[in-house]
């Protein structure tokens, strides 16, 4: 099957799965979507056990998809670009030192909870695997998915501040996130311990080369948006943004998802403010949200439908099913000591320990993180675990958090 007609399948059954979840399962929709294609790549896995033949032609046509390859370089770029696109600047440089902290010193912390919680609890049931591998997993399991979070805060209704916080923090830890999957997985590969000056400078290169690409694009688009008065010409410099600004970023061995989630704030703040006018606005920014949606549609399908590309036994799902505390444990800590040691400094609402930690929704990048792992003894073990924690995240955390924040501020409010 060729890489068109294994797209053309794929859009196709996304269809369909949004179509049965409006008629007959009424989820919201990118919800929805992931639990029918979860249950048709369950279904395909049960045929297949009866007709192997089935299960084949299934497994070829999902393979025909490189996951990590559509997600990195070709769905991430623009729709971290039209989430930060729509985020106010004011309001995330209000709460800058929070999503800061937040993004850089609790996702590190993170990252050596998990890892360490992953590495013991695995060794508990005679799955030894190395230490590095499991602070991998931690890396890749502990940013936000920005994607996912966005989408359901759109629905949730959270008051204002920490809507912000919730933003900036996805938008950014998953940036850094990936530059310290980047920088372990280097030293992973290279067999032996990387000093600390190497550790930093490859952090370097990564974050502050990213900024300085998104910085640079971000103006230089805002130039090009200033000298034209077409919203079609507009729309595609905004389009090249997402993209090409992401590959640029990309090529320069800097973080892409910091570029264009810069790109995107400068855009969408300076570049509404003064280089559109009020027709522009309203087509660039109406096209941005299509995207968005459409994308989050057919990445939350993909994620629904990988069950039926990945080799996962009951051992896996039961390994995945024991890390799902270790990673909400770990995102509770990291959350806050950071809330807790700013209380003396300004003020919190009740209960933001509890929603920030719940509402930590992982998505289709820790997916794609784990399925760019390289061959190795127990890479299975973590792909496992990161499918289920991510699984979990969408099918449990995402459906239920807005209850339990209505939940938790109506107790707030009697007290």
């Amino acid at each position: 099957m060729s890489l068109f007609h294994a797209i053309g399948l794929i859009v196709t059954l996304v269809a369909v799965f949004g179509y049965l979840n409006y008629r007959l399962v009424r989820l919201p929709d990118i919800i929805g979507i992931t639990v029918i294609g979860l249950v048709v790549s369950i279904a395909v896995a049960v045929i297949g056990s009866y007709d192997p033949s089935v299960a084949q032609w299934a497994q070829a046509a999902v393979s025909g998809i490189d996951f990590s390859q559509v997600v990195f370089h070709g769905m991430l770029g623009m729709l971290l670009f039209a989430g930060s696109l729509h985020v106010n600047l004011d309001d995330i440089w209000g709460e800058k030192w929070f999503i800061l902290i937040l993004a850089t010193f609790g996702m590190t912390l993170s990252t050596f909870l998990v890892g360490t919680g992953f590495y013991y609890g695995t060794a508990a049931l005679n799955l030894h695997l190395p230490y590095i591998y499991c602070l991998l997993f931690g890396a890749l399991i502990s940013p936000t998915d920005p994607i996912a979070v966005l989408a359901v805060l759109r629905k949730v209704g959270v008051p204002k501040n920490l809507e912000t916080k919730f933003t900036g923090e996805s938008l950014f830890n998953d940036g850094t996130g990936v530059v310290v999957f980047v920088t372990l997985l280097r030293i992973a590969g290279s067999g032996h311990d990387t000093s600390v000056p190497e550790v930093l400078r490859l952090h370097a290169e990564e974050v502050l080369g990213g900024i300085a690409v998104g910085v640079v694009l971000g103006y230089l688009g805002y130039y090009f948006l200033k000298g034209v008065d077409s919203y079609a010409v507009e729309i595609l410099i905004t389009l090249s943004l997402a993209t090409g600004g992401y590959a640029i970023a990309d090529s320069l061995h800097t973080s892409a998802p910091i570029a264009v989630v810069l790109m995107g704030l400068l855009i969408g703040n300076k570049g509404k403010e003064v280089a559109m006018s009020a027709l522009t606005r309203r087509n660039l920014f109406s096209f941005w949200e299509f995207v968005d949606e459409l994308l989050n549609l057919l990445l939350f399908g993909l994620i629904g439908l990988e069950v039926i590309a990945l080799s996962l036994s009951l051992h896996h799902v039961m390994v995945g099913l024991l890390t799902v505390p270790i990673v909400l444990l770990a995102r509770w800590i990291s959350v806050g000591l950071p809330i807790i040691s700013l209380r003396r400094f300004r003020v919190f609402m009740p209960n933001t320990i509890k929603i920030m930690t719940w509402g930590g929704l992982r998505g289709g990048i820790a997916v794609a993180l784990a399925l760019s792992l390289p061959s190795f003894a127990g890479r299975e073990i973590i792909v496992g675990a990161t499918y289920v924690v991510v699984i979990f995240s969408i099918l449990v955390q995402a459906l239920t958090i807005e209850r339990l924040i209505r939940r938790w501020q109506s107790t707030a409010n009697r007290r």
